[in-house]
């Protein structure tokens, strides 16, 4: 099966108080409607046959995972910042997330022509090296890329971070690696503030990142136009072997927290053009892992019509 979509249930025990977009039922409709119309392609409960608290190590900092457990243990309302309440389940469900994401990634990049999309929450592209921050407790897809890159699995990999909002998290994990290359559209102005595009990498990663700042009321034909003249031929030129997304139906032109336009048929063309891009220069191995989205209602959708469009492209 060339599509395969990795969840754990764990990740919906983390809470947030009401009114918070971040919320179980994000998931919880995703995985519902991804099990009857994609039948036995949903993995739960998976193994990743690695430590994932020392693969988390391996990106953020120990005393902030230190801080983070301990929080959670002490029943802390919040950490770092308003963005990122607790509950008792917040650690395991971030855990979780991360095994689920490394599971997925280990899969993707074990075999030609491998496509694996991470259900996961909390979301991880806003995570910092020793901070949470906009939802996000530990950065899912830097966890998996360092893992796949450490292992041997990837020598070059690249991130395309479609999200509504800049990845800062990410970028700033990775900015200055000459190994990883890091590419986001998003809407600008917009939080977090970051994502200009000047901001092209530091010291040996310089040239390694890529920000396309998008202005609200951008619609399929504009985005998809700055996918295909800046994005995918900057990735094609880096030669990437392993292509990691990071997935954010937040773009969605009905979403509560953004003004960009993206329909589903947007969502398609993206699938269809990131399998392509990896047949051609990753032996067509990628992982999606699940960002922002909070239209609840579309988001069952959105998923699939972007993983069918996955499956147009192999």
């Amino acid at each position: 099966m060339a599509v395969r979509i990795f969840t754990s249930r764990r990740c919906l025990a983390h809470h947030a108080p009401g009114g918070y977009p971040e919320r179980p039922e994000r998931l919880s409709v995703i995985l519902e409607h991804l099990i009857g119309a994609f039948p036995g392609a949903v993995v739960e409960e998976t193994e990743t046959g690695v430590d994932a608290e020392e693969a988390v190590r391996a990106v953020h900092d120990e005393r902030y995972v230190g801080r983070l457990r301990r929080a959670v243990e002490r029943g802390d309302g919040l950490i770092d910042s308003p963005d990122n309440p607790l509950s008792p389940a917040t650690w395991d469900a971030a855990l979780a997330a991360v095994e689920v994401t490394l599971t997925a990634a280990r899969w993707a990049s074990a075999g030609d022509g491998r496509h694996a999309f991470a259900a996961v929450r909390p979301p991880g592209h806003h995570a910092e090296r020793d901070r949470a921050m906009g939802f996000c407790f530990f950065n899912n897809v830097a966890v998996a890329v360092e893992h796949l890159r450490s292992t041997g699995a990837s020598e070059r990999a690249a991130i395309f971070d479609f999200d509504l909002h800049h990845g800062n998290g990410t970028q700033h994990l990775f900015e200055s690696r000459p190994d990883v290359f890091y590419a986001s559209l998003h809407q600008a102005p917009f939080y977090p503030g970051t994502g200009r595009r000047e901001e092209r990498g530091t010291g040996a990663g310089q040239g390694t990142v890529l920000n396309v700042p998008l202005p609200a009321g951008t619609g399929d034909a504009e985005y998809l136009e700055a996918v295909d003249r800046e994005v995918l031929p900057a990735l094609r030129s880096f030669g990437t072997d392993f292509l990691a997304v990071s997935a954010g139906f937040d773009t969605w032109r009905g979403d509560p927290l953004g003004a960009l336009r993206l329909t589903e048929s947007g969502f398609n063309a993206l699938g269809e053009r990131i399998a392509a891009l990896a047949a051609g220069s990753g032996r067509g191995r990628s992982l999606s892992v699940l960002e922002g989205g909070y239209d609840v209602g579309a988001l069952p959708r959105l998923v699939e019509t972007y993983l069918r469009g996955l499956e147009a492209g192999l």
